[in-house]
């Protein structure tokens, strides 16, 4: 039974001041919980995996997502297909969580199957009146963004999407993410609320005290400061820094690889920004030296001076460089528990031990990871004390949190919270 509460949630999205955090039971009420699965993971666009999870005819993988499980595979034919992992006959959960290869998707209660375009082809003792034909399994509404995943719940998914992939299209052709391979695969459940976890995503004003590892290749310039606070001799370098900017992401673009910051990220549905971001140091990779992890680049790759293409949604990040990618997807689990699932990729024929070693590929985003999930378990125990009081965004540092809580509150009264 849902716990009871004196006030609506609306009173709570009133309550939240411009430049802002949110108030504290938006971050940990239970029904705020509930109502953020139907909002943002139910009736919102969410990556929920790769092309690439599933190689070859038959690999299935399943994800849940609150009380819906949803299995992602590949038919027969190639082709990618997403359905729910719900049995037409009583309901059963035909595949388990995690990854699997099938013939046939069987059920363990009854043995009714499916081929993998979800048609039913065998139900028995069901009598020879009983139509087949419309106890497929239910398919789910899917995109592919370059290789990503993305579902929808809904009946009625939002259009614009098409704008992320449209984007997303050009700029990770060459990557050629749908047939990489996944190197390694973490999960890492943060023990704090899923938009504590995006939130401290999207700003990098902690970066420098808590990621040792990631600053090796972020340019700490790239995500705000104050430019008062800076003396004469740092002022002339970020100018400096943000000169180079102007005239890489130039010379990128003439190259034919688009670069400019785009973002979607208020006044939308869909919610996005990508930009291809200098990497620091020597310049080819986020790894601890700043070089390339993989000698055999992603797909048609032929330079490791592309910087990081990154892209980011309410419930994902990632970063595409020319040696590897790495993809993050974050799934609520309850009030104050999310999970992180980090996918490292490689070209598919790269082999570990030849082309590149697993330690180094996956050694800054394991760190900055496990620091992350600290930060996250650190905010949600200060949001839920009685002492807790919203507090102000660096104008600097923490515009796109502003922009993330805006976004936040106008698509729950667009939903009629």
């Amino acid at each position: 039974m849902l716990q009871t509460f004196s006030s609506p949630i609306s009173s709570l999205l009133d309550a939240r001041a411009e430049g802002h955090s949110l108030p504290a039971g938006l971050y940990t009420r239970e029904d705020v919980f509930e109502a953020d699965l139907e909002v943002f993971f139910r009736r919102h666009w969410i990556c929920i995996g790769l092309e690439c999870d599933v190689p070859e005819p038959g690999d299935a993988t399943v994800v849940d997502i609150g009380k819906t499980s949803l299995i992602l595979l590949r038919d027969d034919d190639g082709g990618i297909r997403v359905m729910h992992n719900v049995c037409r006959h009583r309901g059963a959960r035909l595949l388990d969580p995690g990854k699997t290869i099938v013939s046939k998707l069987v059920c363990p209660y009854h043995t009714w199957t499916y081929e993998l375009s979800g048609e039913l082809s065998y139900a028995p003792h069901m009598g020879k009146s009983f139509d087949k034909e419309c106890r497929s399994l239910k398919p789910v509404i899917f995109k592919s963004v370059g290789g990503l995943v993305y579902v929808c719940l809904s009946n009625d998914p939002p259009e614009d999407i098409e704008r992320l992939v449209g984007v997303m299209a050009e700029r990770l052709a060459p990557y050629d993410i749908a047939n990489a391979k996944v190197a390694y695969e973490s999960d890492v459940i943060e023990q704090g609320n899923w938009k504590l976890t995006i939130e401290n995503n999207r700003e990098c004003y902690h970066c420098s005290a808590n990621h040792p590892e990631l600053c090796v290749s972020f340019v700490d310039l790239d995500f705000g400061f104050d430019p008062d606070a800076l003396s004469p001799e740092d002022r002339a370098q970020a100018e400096e820094h943000f000169s180079l900017y102007e005239e890489r992401t130039r010379r990128w673009e003439a190259d034919g690889y688009p670069s400019a910051a785009v973002e979607q990220l208020v006044d939308c549905t869909t919610n996005f920004r990508t930009q291809r971001l200098i990497i620091s140091g020597a310049g080819e990779s986020q790894t601890p030296d700043a070089t390339a992890a993989s000698a055999k680049l992603l797909g048609t790759m032929s330079r490791k001076d592309l910087g990081d293409m990154h892209l980011w949604g309410h419930n994902s990040w990632n970063h595409f460089m020319g040696d590897h990618a790495v993809v993050s997807i974050v799934i609520p689990l309850s009030a104050d528990k999310t999970l992180v699932r980090t996918k490292w990729l490689v070209h598919k024929d790269a082999v570990e031990g030849v082309d590149y070693e697993l330690e180094k590929l996956t050694n800054v985003w394991i760190a900055t990871t496990e620091q992350d999930a600290e930060l996250v378990a650190r905010s949600h125990a200060g949001v839920e004390d009685p002492a807790y009081v919203p507090g102000p965004y660096s104008p600097f540092s923490e515009t796109n949190l502003d922009k993330f809580a805006s976004w936040y509150i106008d698509r729950m009264r667009a939903h009629g919270y």
